[in-house]
């Protein structure tokens, strides 16, 4: 009885080491066919990416964005109720992310944006937007992990409005010329990102001298005036004509706004 129990304890091992192991299931949105819809905006989606793959559907996405290995990839999909902006951001996931957002249908996706961590997209009312979400190597691997996507509306972008004024100063000392004016600009938010960069020349002499300069405002909705010394690595500015080209940005998470001005600007002390 002994003997018998032995072989009945050794053939149920063997039959166990025989076993064949049970894998984690690929994500349901692992394939474009099983894209999770996206029904409303704000939308939070937390799903296991480590048992998810790759295919060639992912592979030909992701060559428009420059070809980045799109290993354990899943698919969002969302239909814009009206005309805005929607970002998609991914910084709670526990490994690097990437994001390519696109429209049309499968095998004729068009590229509308990528990036790692997130995107921001200006949509269209009734428009369809496909989104492939990935591992970015960002940890050497593309082996996923927990993966926690976002999506909401994009404020909108702000508006921006600046001015040169028409006299400037310098500094016979220094040789350095300040330029001023205003700006106005309204919709920032914690993100603002805000410069106004200026080229001036100036003919002294028989000579023509340039030098750049920049300088920061606020996107609080007031009107503020602005200034920038530049100084000329080929001569100091003097008193009189000087030609002033400025380019002021802003951006906030919605977008931004831009413009360029040239002026004939009068230097005086």
């Amino acid at each position: 009885m002994k003997r018998a129990g032995l072989v009945l304890t050794l053939m149920a091992m063997a039959t166990f080491g025989l076993a064949t192991p049970v894998l984690a299931a690929a994500p349901g949105n692992d394939l474009y066919v099983g894209r999770t819809v996206i029904p409303a905006t704000p939308f939070t989606d937390t799903v296991n990416t480590s048992e998810a793959t790759t295919d060639s559907d992912d592979t030909a996405l992701g060559d428009q964005c420059g070809g980045p290995p799109t290993d354990a990839s899943v698919w969002y999909e969302h239909t814009a109720v009206a005309d805005g902006g929607l970002i998609v951001e991914t910084y709670e996931s526990d490994y690097s992310v990437g994001i390519i957002v696109a429209t049309g249908s499968l095998g004729s996706l068009s590229l509308i944006a990528c990036g790692g961590g997130a995107v921001v997209v200006s949509t269209a009312a009734g428009e369809t937007y496909s989104i492939l979400v990935f591992d970015y190597q960002g940890d050497g691997g593309g082996n996923g992990g927990s993966l926690v996507l976002s999506a909401r509306d994009a404020p909108p972008p702000p508006e921006l409005e600046f001015s040169i004024a028409k006299v400037g100063k310098f500094n016979p000392a220094t040789g350095s010329a300040t330029i001023l004016g205003t700006v106005s600009c309204t919709g920032g938010d914690e993100f603002s990102k805000t410069f106004i960069d200026l080229q001036v020349s100036q003919i002294v002499g028989r000579f023509r001298i340039s030098g750049v300069g920049f300088a920061t405002f606020i996107c609080d909705g007031s009107t503020q005036a602005w200034f920038a010394d530049v100084f000329s690595d080929d001569g100091k500015f003097g008193g009189g004509k000087a030609s002033v080209r400025a380019f002021a940005l802003a951006c906030t998470e919605g977008g931004c706004d831009e413009m360029e001005l040239t002026a004939t600007v009068t230097l005086r002390r």
